[in-house]
């Protein structure tokens, strides 16, 4: 059993340790990347010749809260009106579609190209609708946006010119956040999507390695969808899936990180569960169906390779922090009765260099977003720790994502709530598409905190604080999980 014991949590290490070095490299190419000047072709807008027809898509499924903002923002985008149209690809099952319906003629009756699509079923979910769109489509690039992005006026301007270079597929830009500071939750969600958008994917595309369309705030060629194999339903993550096709015949992906596009982050712990699984369980989805065509390519590098392994392999991280999390209890008393094991233990504990490497990197992109002060630094001292202890808190949750993924477990897309808050004051009690359902998980989540208080107390009993620091961010990270599936309302019980 020890010897079990040991050589998971030795496999489960080993895998992090490698996972870490390639963020270490993609550091490297981030700072590269600073120095270099983008010299990319671009179609000269003063030109008429050079404006090309757009199609923007909207994606909706039961977006009431901000389908009027959504469209209200769209038809403002600064563009030829005569070379833009605007898509309503609505799928909605509840009352929100009279309500789209209705804004749309309002501004079709202002002379805005725009239509409002309602398919009859929802066959393939979102990549079932933005083919459907697809087929009417009259442009030649199509840009698309979820719900609750908010682009700038200039977005198109700042966008579509890069198109001019024929190798181009996609165009896609750094999201950012409009209600960052509502909650620990929503704080947590940004510091991880600030480091995704700005370390991983500058590093990536800096390194001539496979980036990912992001599922909005990006533009397609429309050529370049078709000859990938066009949208599929049939994983979870189909803007990582026709990505990968898209790059493996050859498309060049252009990543725009001053280009930024606010969107909404889920604030309620339901609404983060249910976008995590869904973007975990897809990552392992097309991990499945994409791995084995990256290593058959002749025309890519061992390096793109390797990455491209570890960008598809991104989700199941959570199921090897989860074995560390639960071995790493046997071990401590491993250590502590089994002195013959002590070289074991100094070797292993070489490969927490794996936490010098995240701390690093996730410094790098906090300070990008926050300045290098160091109030700032002391702020994210203490967001790194919790953004860990919180996403370690939810690899029960996500492990499970994970596993139905590898395993070819199906399920429908479920879509992330939107609320529309727009101040600290604001309420999302109300919200019709909350769901506060109890699951297996859940109960699973309880246990382990229970468990990881008891590793706490070991450190005391077995006089071996090692890995004291790392128990008590499960215990927290657990703990506010928990706390916010069973008792979400509590930060909000005082206010209107």
């Amino acid at each position: 059993m020890i010897t079990i014991i040991l050589t998971l949590y030795t496999l489960a290490l080993l895998i992090v340790f490698f996972y870490a070095l390639a963020q270490l490299q993609l550091v490297f190419n981030y700072f590269k990347a600073q120095k270099v000047k983008d010299t990319s072709e671009k179609f000269n807008f003063q030109l008429e010749e050079e404006i090309p027809f757009v199609t923007v898509q909207l994606p909706l499924y039961n977006e009431k809260y901000v389908v009027e903002r959504l469209l209200k923002n769209i038809v403002q985008l600064d563009y030829p009106r005569e070379k833009l149209e605007i898509q309503v690809l609505d799928d909605s099952t509840d009352d929100s579609v009279l309500q789209t319906h209705q804004l749309a003629e309002r501004f079709k009756a202002e002379g805005i190209d725009i239509q409002h699509i309602i398919r009859t079923h929802r066959k393939g979910f979102k990549a079932g609708a933005l083919k459907e769109g697809l087929k009417i489509a009259k442009g030649e690039f199509i840009a698309i946006f979820d719900a609750d992005f908010m682009p700038k006026k200039d977005w198109l301007q700042q966008t579509i010119p890069y198109f001019k270079d024929e190798k181009i597929g996609v165009v896609q830009t750094r999201w950012a956040h409009l209600n960052r500071d509502y909650s620990l939750i929503t704080k947590v969600q940004a510091f991880a999507l600030d480091f995704h958008f700005i370390l991983e994917q500058v590093g990536r595309s800096f390194g001539k390695h496979f980036i990912n369309f992001n599922g909005t705030a990006g533009v397609w060629r429309k050529s370049c969808i078709l000859d990938a194999g066009n949208w599929q339903g049939d994983t979870l993550t189909e803007d990582l899936d026709l990505s990968y096709r898209a790059q493996l015949k050859g498309w060049q992906f252009k990543y725009l990180q001053e280009v930024e596009t606010p969107a909404e982050l889920p604030m309620v712990m339901s609404a983060a569960r249910s976008q995590q699984f869904r973007w975990n369980k897809g990552a392992a989805e097309n991990f499945q169906k994409n791995y084995s065509q990256l290593f058959k390519s002749k025309q890519l590098s061992w390096a793109t390779k390797f990455h491209g392994f570890f960008h598809l392999l991104n989700s199941s991280m959570f199921l090897l922090v989860l074995v560390i999390a639960v071995l790493s209890v046997p071990v401590l008393y491993i250590k502590n009765q089994f002195p013959d094991y002590h070289f074991y233990f100094y070797v292993m504990a070489f490969l927490g260099v794996s936490t010098l490497i995240f701390f690093i990197a996730y410094l790098i992109t906090f300070t990008k977003i926050h300045g290098k002060e160091k109030k700032s630094l002391l702020k994210f001292i203490g967001m790194f720790f919790a953004f860990f202890s919180v996403a370690m808190g939810l690899s029960v949750h996500n492990t499970w994502a994970i596993l139905e993924g590898h395993l070819g477990k199906k399920s429908s897309f479920i879509r992330t709530p939107k609320f529309n808050i727009t101040s600290l004051n604001d309420s999302w009690k109300e919200n019709q598409y909350l769901q506060h359902s109890f699951s297996v998980t859940q109960l699973l989540e309880l246990g382990l905190f229970f468990y990881f208080a008891f590793a706490i107390y070991s450190a005391f009993k077995v006089n071996d604080f090692g890995l004291l620091i790392f128990h008590l961010m499960l215990f927290f990270g657990f703990g506010f999980v928990v706390w916010k599936s069973f008792f979400p309302n509590f930060r909000l019980k005082n206010r209107k």
